[in-house]
């Protein structure tokens, strides 16, 4: 049975042309810091909830893909941070095929991006100072959790976190579980802008090896820190 409602018909007005997305609108010709002035925009708009919220793509040893979203908690000049179990099915996927998607689309700002790169597990040190940062709560439900994994019932986890929280009491510290950190070392960071024309803006970095001898100043363009940046038919 088809829906009821026809999605074909369903339109949503974006920005004008009098926004349009403009290269000589970025300060810094390199994504991370573009990146964070974006960001620091979806941090004041109350209509987004939770602005860091982001679709992780990996995909497994057969080339099979999955998705799903997960916090983003950190972007550092090397990149951008999540954290899971490393037991899960994403952590499974990185250990055979490191290579990640990730994106972020902030619905009232019309804006979205897109992050494609490499990652790696942070150093343990850093997924232990993290872990305990986060509410106590939340320690024992990862400690209690072994994400991706069949369980029996609902019944079953709630009946495991009670036996740590008997274990531990009131005041015992959370053991670190088989739980930490990734960075995404990024290669090619887009920035999209929706325009009510559909002609929408798209600008795209990208960094590697040798990608400079692609420069001519006319569809790629020389940025910052070894960035090279064109912009992309919507």
């Amino acid at each position: 049975m088809s829906s009821t409602v026809n999605l074909s018909a369903l339109r949503l007005k974006y920005r004008e042309k009098k926004e349009v997305f403009l290269e000589e609108n970025i300060r810094v010709k390199e994504p991370i810091t573009l990146f964070r002035e974006w960001l620091d925009q979806a941090l004041q708009t109350e209509e987004l909830l939770e602005p860091n919220a982001a679709s992780l793509a990996t995909v497994d040893r057969n080339g099979k893909p999955s998705n799903r979203f997960v916090l983003l908690k950190d972007v550092t000049d090397d990149g951008f941070r999540f954290f899971t179990n490393y037991g899960s099915h994403k952590a499974q996927d990185i250990a055979c095929n490191p290579n990640v998607a990730m994106t972020i689309y902030w619905l009232p700002l019309r804006r979205q991006i897109r992050i494609e790169g490499v990652a790696e597990k942070i150093p343990q040190e850093d997924s232990l100072a993290y872990f305990h940062q986060r509410p106590r709560a939340s320690q024992i439900g990862a400690l209690a959790s072994e994400q991706s994994t069949r369980i029996p019932s609902r019944t079953h986890l709630d009946e495991i976190e009670q036996e740590i929280k008997a274990k531990l009491g009131p005041d015992g510290e959370v053991p670190l579980p088989n739980w930490g950190g990734y960075l995404i070392r990024p290669h090619t960071v887009e920035f999209w802008q929706g325009q009510t024309d559909r002609l929408h803006d798209r600008i795209q970095f990208r960094r590697g090896p040798d990608i400079e001898r692609e420069v001519d100043g006319k569809l790629v363009h020389k940025g910052e820190l070894g960035w090279v940046y064109e912009r992309l038919a919507p």
